[in-house]
């Protein structure tokens, strides 16, 4: 299949009040801005509101007090050195942290948080070369040259999350001192790897959609080819090997645009696809666009977990082969998470096609949000569906291991994964509403304030109420109405089989998709969706073998988990069956299943296998499930979300 490129549009000239991430320079469908849906309750509204009172405040007091910050003052008065604290990435975490606070300013401004934006920002500002040049790992008086090292160095890599951070100040203050900044650092860039430059790329993209983003709000078209250049430039094997990982570990084995599979490193898979989805739609190269939705096609439908994770391989924080996803050595990094919403919420608005904004519902439920403690202040790296072991405690006052799973940890000697949380849930609204002439979508329901500018004047104003993901009814209200017929869709998720929309007194059957309505509206007109959350049986594609004979249970868009204090004491999880036969229950936000036990086996100095069937029929109990977004909340334990079906092992 060929994609149709939408013709160019003036969407890269919104408003400063209707910042938002992704900001295409060519096509009619946008997202809504920040400033455009105002959260009100509910669980997105409340996770961001801890966000942007506790987790942003302590990724600044972590960077600070480990020395990252410090680092950019030490190249500023010159007493860099080789003893400098954090790995060569973690200026990325200043970054990433700018950019919370560039998005969380951007909805809801304080004096205090403007400040410290600015404090931070001079900070980083001091230490730029006179050239443009930034870093604080290489290029300075006992550290490496730079450009060193674009297979590790990361330093084109940093420079892309610097970008994007003042991409998020730039929609909102243009004369912002960290958008110069950025200017600079780009324009170096530019100069030192453009078509008559170095011939290299980094080995962890990001760079490519840092310079699209800034070519956007810039309107400099050099950044959107140097974005393409290096586009282009990957998998023709410019990258150095590492030891055990071949070139797919960095993507750098298969032109972009020949590859059928995401592969290799997850993290730095997705933000490349997000690069060339930024490129092909600001340049006009269906070719490239097709090749990422082939791309996201066949990984989502092979190499992705039920709760919208990818990555099945600790080794290589990477993308196993197809139908390789293992439960219990599930990798599926919070980052990974974040890349996925960046990629489909890329080509959703290249599309419009549903299924993206099905799948970043998905994953921002089950990994966004699994990640982050209910405080704020501790995260998962890794989100294994099993957990076979309880997680060890982990030190609240120090730097942890990137932890496989099992307990969330305050901060990470590579701590990726809280800042990203962080610039996450600080935009997460962007990513809610898109419009696209007189039509305006909800495409995550949340409970919100709705006013949205259309692109031919005049504005929609919408209330909409829902206790989703518990409650399936979504209320919307017209509050306002632009005086001329317009079209209002509601996503009909993927699985949501029996949903209604009742319209004043008709009320009709509507299929997973969008449930559009066009007319001339009148302010206190109400539209209600019903979506079915109640619990539901899943069960994998045969060819998943790590998984054959088991079920999951999903209620709405969560998907749900046994925990261990959730059995009778002494019960082995391992040993746990469900009996599909009976009907699931709900209970509050998650189920109950009609279960057994099986007897823990004698352990002798035999091997684990033979003619053994099964002794009894077990233990009759009921087996509670949870959100799996909230399991270890009650401490360190074992879990699983795919548990044997009873007469299935």
């Amino acid at each position: 299949m060929t994609t149709t490129l939408p013709s160019p549009s003036t969407t890269a000239g919104a408003p400063a009040d209707a910042a938002r991430p992704v900001v295409p320079r060519s096509g009619a469908r946008r997202g809504a801005g920040l400033r455009e849906v105002t959260l009100v309750d509910g669980f997105w509204a409340d996770r961001q509101r801890t966000n942007a009172r506790e987790t942003v405040q302590h990724c600044v007091a972590w960077v600070e007090r480990l020395g990252w910050l410090r680092n950019f003052d030490r190249v500023a008065d010159g007493t860099t050195g080789p003893d400098r604290p954090g790995w060569q990435f973690s200026d990325s975490e200043v970054y990433k942290l700018l950019e919370a606070l560039a998005w969380q300013l951007a909805a809801a401004p304080t004096p205090d948080l403007e400040a410290l934006h600015d404090r931070l920002v001079a900070r980083v500002a001091a230490a730029q070369d006179a050239d443009g040049y930034l870093s604080t790992a290489f290029g300075h008086p006992g550290l490496p040259p730079r450009w060193s090292d674009l297979e590790k160095g990361h330093e084109l890599y940093c420079v892309g999350h610097l970008l994007q951070a003042a991409v998020a100040r730039g929609r909102t203050h243009p004369a912002d001192l960290l958008v110069e900044v950025a200017r600079r650092a780009a324009d170096q860039v530019c100069e030192e790897f453009g078509p008559d430059g170095r011939d290299g790329v980094c080995g962890h993209p990001e760079i490519e959609v840092g310079l699209a983003e800034l070519g956007r709000l810039l309107d400099e078209p050099r950044y959107t080819a140097q974005a393409a250049l290096f586009v282009e430039r990957r998998g023709h094997g410019r990258l150095g090997p590492i030891p055990l990982l071949g070139p797919a570990y960095f993507q750098d084995d298969v032109p972009v645009r020949d590859a059928d599979v995401w592969r290799g490193h997850a993290v730095r898979a997705l933000y490349l696809a997000a690069g060339a989805v930024d490129v092909a739609v600001d340049t006009g190269d269906a070719g490239l666009l097709d090749a990422v939705r082939r791309q996201w096609e066949r990984s989502v439908a092979r190499r992705t977990y039920i709760t919208g994770g990818m990555g099945s391989r600790h080794q290589d924080e990477g993308f196993g082969e197809d139908w390789e996803l293992p439960p219990d050595r599930a990798y599926c990094e919070t980052c990974a998470g974040v890349g996925s919403v960046m990629v489909s919420w890329r080509l959703s608005l290249a599309t419009g096609d549903v299924r993206y904004a099905d799948l970043v519902e998905r994953t921002f439920y089950n990994v966004v949000a699994t990640s982050p403690r209910g405080d704020g202040r501790a995260f998962f790296y890794a989100n294994p569906l099993q957990q076979r072991v309880a997680g060890t405690d982990v030190a609240e006052d120090a730097e942890n291991p990137r932890a496989e799973g099992g307990a969330r940890a305050p901060w990470f000697d590579v701590s990726c994964c809280p800042t990203n949380v962080a610039r996450t849930l600080a935009s997460w609204q962007a990513y809610a509403v898109a419009v696209e002439g007189d039509r305006v979508e909800l495409l995550q329901h949340t409970s919100c304030d709705v006013r949205v500018a259309l692109d031919d004047g005049g504005v929609l104003g919408l209330r909409v109420r829902t206790g989703y993901p518990v409650e399936g009814e979504v209320v919307v209200d017209v509050v306002e109405e632009p005086g001329r017929a317009v079209a209002l869709a509601l996503r009909v998720p993927a699985w949501a089989t029996g949903a209604e929309l009742v319209d004043g007194p008709t009320t009709t059957a509507v299929a997973p998709g969008l449930a559009v309505v066009t007319r001339r509206w009148v302010e206190g007109e109400r539209l209600l969706l019903r979506l079915p959350v109640a619990p539901r049986w899943s069960r994998a594609d045969p060819r998943v073998d790590a998984v054959r004979g088991c079920v999951a249970v999903e209620a709405g868009p969560l998907v749900l988990c046994v925990e261990q204090p959730d059995l009778p004491d002494g019960a082995d999880l391992d040993l746990l069956e469900v009996d599909t036969g009976v009907p699931l229950r709900r209970a509050g936000d998650g189920a109950v299943a009609a279960g057994r036990l099986r007897a823990v086996p004698a352990v002798g100095g035999d091997l684990p296998y033979g003619d053994r069937p099964p002794e009894g029929e077990g233990v009759r109990v009921e087996v509670p499930l949870v959100p799996y977004h909230r399991w270890a909340e009650r401490g360190p334990g074992t879990m699983r979300v795919w548990v044997p079906e009873a007469g299935r092992g």
